[in-house]
């Protein structure tokens, strides 16, 4: 009964939103992320995503729902368009268009064209603000993520990013080297940006190879984002770290919007954050990478 209440109370949230009627009919799990339970509804005509979480959660699907909007705003790629969010019963719940993808699935569409991804990525990261940051916080996984508006950006990376993890890291009793080294690395930090200012860059911000696909269409499609403002390499950085992106997308963007030369080192920087906060929600498994990385770093910056 627990369940069938919230399924009514979302199917209320849904016709509220949309002005049309709308009741659960069917629902079936959808798998793929370890932080959230993830649902196709619909009525027999109409069908949505849902994610569900803790009633604690909703905040983080508030943010997630306007940095789906950011990116859709600057009408570069696409996202599934965010429809409502709030608490029903015991649940908070985010609803989401329900992008056909070309596999049937959410998360598993891979027949596309790579090189549309890699252009219309770098168009988003040619839409720009005023400073680094953004309007809110958000979450990088299930880890707050500070966004205070910044107007230097080594300082938003040591103080918002690196510094945040390494203190979490800290809270969470991963010392000793760990926290010697990171200290060096937060110090000598600004040494990584000698003659390279980024502008502040739409990100996507958690854009590994799990949140993007392909509509039926063909047409590329990221989600699960952690929108910022901030250096564009941080995306590409990550695109990187857990494989995922064919060699054509990387030469298609490089071909949009080419890389600075100091790349190859600073997307070891920007993959840290990353890790470090693998570290922090999965455990000491990381821990171990994470030291190697800022040793790499500081062996470069010496």
């Amino acid at each position: 009964m627990e369940n069938e209440a919230r399924w009514q109370a979302i199917g209320k949230a849904i016709r509220v939103a949309t002005g049309k009627g709308f009741v659960v009919q069917k629902f079936r799990a959808i798998g793929g992320g370890c932080i959230n339970s993830t649902y196709l509804v619909e009525d027999g005509v109409r069908r949505f995503f849902i994610k569900l979480n803790r009633v604690s959660g909703l905040a983080m699907f508030e943010a997630e729902a306007d940095g789906l909007c950011e990116i859709a705003g600057s009408g570069t790629i696409r996202v599934p368009y965010p429809v409502c969010a709030g608490v029903a019963v015991d649940s908070a719940f985010l609803v989401l268009e329900a992008v056909d993808f070309n596999s049937g699935d959410f998360s598993a569409g891979r027949k596309g064209r790579p090189e549309y991804l890699g252009r219309q990525l770098a168009d988003m990261h040619r839409v720009s603000a005023t400073q680094y940051g953004w309007r809110r916080d958000n979450t990088i996984g299930s880890t707050p993520q500070i966004n205070t508006p910044a107007d230097n950006w080594p300082e938003f990376w040591r103080e918002q990013r690196l510094g945040r993890q390494l203190a979490l890291a800290a809270s969470n009793g991963y010392c000793g080297a760990l926290q010697r080294k990171g200290e060096r690395l937060l110090v000598g930090l600004a040494g990584f940006f000698t003659g390279y200012a980024p502008l502040p860059s739409l990100l996507h911000g958690d854009l590994w190879g799990g949140n993007y696909a392909y509509s039926a269409a063909g047409e590329p499609v990221i989600f699960d984002p952690a929108v910022y403002y901030g250096d564009r390499e941080t995306d590409l950085a990550m695109t990187e770290l857990f494989g995922g992106f064919p060699a054509a997308f990387h030469a298609a963007y490089r071909e949009a919007f080419p890389l600075d030369s100091g790349y190859p080192i600073r997307k070891t920087l920007y993959n840290l954050y990353h890790i470090l906060n693998h570290l922090n929600m999965f455990g000491e498994g990381y821990l171990g990478q994470a030291e190697g990385m800022i040793e790499k770093l500081l062996s470069e910056a010496a």
